[in-house]
């Protein structure tokens, strides 16, 4: 778990997921199978299925969008848990980070989740979510 400081508070982050995007599910869930992981949620976003694998702590969200780079640098995007996502939205914000996707919500998990994606130095995308409670 990672603290970040804030003015007059903390935000925790930690680790959450690795989102990688894929031409075939079904090949990707076999495959990831077979080295340990265990399916820990799947759903859909619109058409798009989505598969959450666990192994441990780490997670991988995979979903099948037809649009997988299948080259060096396909991970599309790394994510981490936050308590308050207003409050990390702000924290974000306040260093001048660039923002690619506002606040959002998804119906994925039990109550679903907040998020939004910030741009890294190296282009990377990295998602900050909220689970619902």
């Amino acid at each position: 778990e990672i603290s970040l400081g804030l003015v007059g508070s903390e935000m925790c982050i930690r680790d959450r997921h690795i989102g990688i995007p894929t031409n075939d599910m079904d090949k990707t869930v076999e495959f990831y199978k077979k080295i340990g992981f265990e399916v820990a949620h799947e759903t859909k976003d619109g058409d798009v299925r989505v598969v959450f694998l666990k192994f441990r702590d780490l997670i991988l969200e995979t979903y099948e969008n037809k649009e997988a780079a299948l080259c060096d640098g396909a991970v599309d995007h790394i994510a981490f848990d936050v308590v308050d996502i207003e409050e990390a939205y702000k924290f974000i914000t306040g260093l001048q980070i660039k923002i690619l996707t506002e606040i959002t919500f998804l119906p994925f998990w039990e109550k679903g989740v907040k998020f939004f994606i910030a741009q890294g130095p190296n282009l990377e995308r990295l998602e900050f979510a909220q689970h619902i409670k």
